[in-house]
């Protein structure tokens, strides 16, 4: 497989035929906060977000994106997603993590 740098984008040709690469942004959770809590998305690029922590078992969802995710200590979990609809998303943990679960919050938002 060759790739090569088109106009500032990634892109991996295999049998005559070209794919983006995915993007990868990593996300730290950790008791209760996401770094970064404010990530921007490009309508129909293909991302993985790649999530780690290093104290307890969270979770990770996006209700209007319908992606949810276990973000488990020591290990690193990998989420693929292609944003389909522009717009500003709530993400949360799911997974209760402590007295301030609930301030654990942040926002995707998708740009065309």
């Amino acid at each position: 497989m060759k790739r090569r740098l088109f106009l500032g984008v990634a892109i991996a040709v295999l049998g005559g035929q070209a794919w983006p690469q995915e993007r990868v942004v990593r996300i730290s959770a950790k008791k209760f906060t996401y770094t970064p809590d404010e990530v921007t998305l490009k309508l129909g690029e293909p991302v993985v977000l790649e999530f780690t922590t290093e104290d307890v078992h969270m979770g990770f969802k996006c209700v209007e994106l319908g992606v949810r995710a276990d973000i488990l200590p020591g290990q690193v979990t990998r989420l693929k997603l292609t944003p389909e609809k522009a717009g500003t998303f709530g993400f949360f943990c799911d997974v209760f993590c402590g007295d301030d679960h609930e301030l654990m919050s942040g926002t995707l938002t998708i740009t065309a």
